[in-house]
């Protein structure tokens, strides 16, 4: 008797170890499938609706449209063939990580800002460059005259004459030149053909370097223009044709109604 009943204690504690790792593995089933619905579910939030936007346009045309009226900066885009890629437009959403049109919205805004704030600067490095440019430019036209007329200065008498005879031409031309020369330079300004020399190498690549980032600034705003254009367009043409399609189905229900 006794016997019998530790063997049924054993058993009954068996079947209860059995019912605990159940209850255990149910347990981990129902977590496993509670974090599978809150990934499932954030990744349905996540979706990209501006991916799947040119997803849309992709399977109904094979690319993008180009506005009827170029935009800003498309205007400034030679070739727009590769604007029109839906592949493309997908590496340009994604590289930039924009998920929503709203994102796109805050990221046209941010680079718009920072092309005006380039295109200031490059035409301010412009204008100095076309300015020191100019002043080198005349200075190489001012030089050999001014030498000759301080070789003339320097000369007496009948040497004078003969010099002055022998460069007759050049040396009338040194004070037009040097009226010309002195109109350029600004507040007392000395003339420094070196100093211009390594300011405009220095221009000329801040300038060039600035150029470029305006450029690629300018090919971004085009292809967030492209992309919200086609947004708009997208929905203009499923609204004419749901208005389509609700004809049709008005004029055949009429049809029915009649018979």
């Amino acid at each position: 008797m006794g016997l019998l009943y530790l063997n049924n204690e054993i058993i009954k504690n068996n079947m209860l170890l059995e019912q605990a790792k159940e209850m255990l593995m149910l347990a981990k089933q129902e977590l496993h499938s509670a974090q599978y619905a809150k990934i499932t579910s954030t990744a349905v939030s996540l979706k990209n609706e501006v991916m799947e936007m040119i997803a849309k346009v992709r399977e109904r045309k094979g690319k993008l449209d180009l506005p009827i009226v170029s935009r800003k900066h498309l205007r400034r885009i030679s070739d727009r063939t590769a604007l029109q890629s839906a592949d493309n437009a997908e590496k340009f959403i994604a590289t930039r990580k924009i998920d929503s049109f709203e994102s796109l919205a805050n990221f046209t805004a941010d680079k718009e800002q920072r092309y005006q704030e380039l295109e200031t600067v490059h035409l301010s490095k412009g204008q100095k460059l076309n300015r020191l440019k100019e002043l080198s430019k005349m200075y190489a036209l001012f030089a050999p005259i001014q030498a000759m007329y301080k070789e003339s200065q320097s000369l007496k008498g009948l040497a004078k004459m003969r010099y002055d005879k022998e460069h007759k031409d050049s040396l009338s031309k040194y004070p037009e030149l040097k009226e010309r020369m002195q109109s350029l330079l600004q507040n007392g300004e000395k003339i420094t053909p070196k100093q211009w020399k390594a300011e405009i190498q220095s221009l000329q690549s801040e300038y060039d370097s600035i150029g470029k980032e305006q450029s690629k600034t300018a090919a971004e705003l085009a292809y967030a223009e492209v992309i919200s254009y086609n947004k708009k367009n997208l929905e203009r043409e499923l609204q004419n044709e749901s208005r389509q399609h609700s004809k049709q189905q008005s004029k055949i229900k009429r049809r029915e109604e009649e018979i």
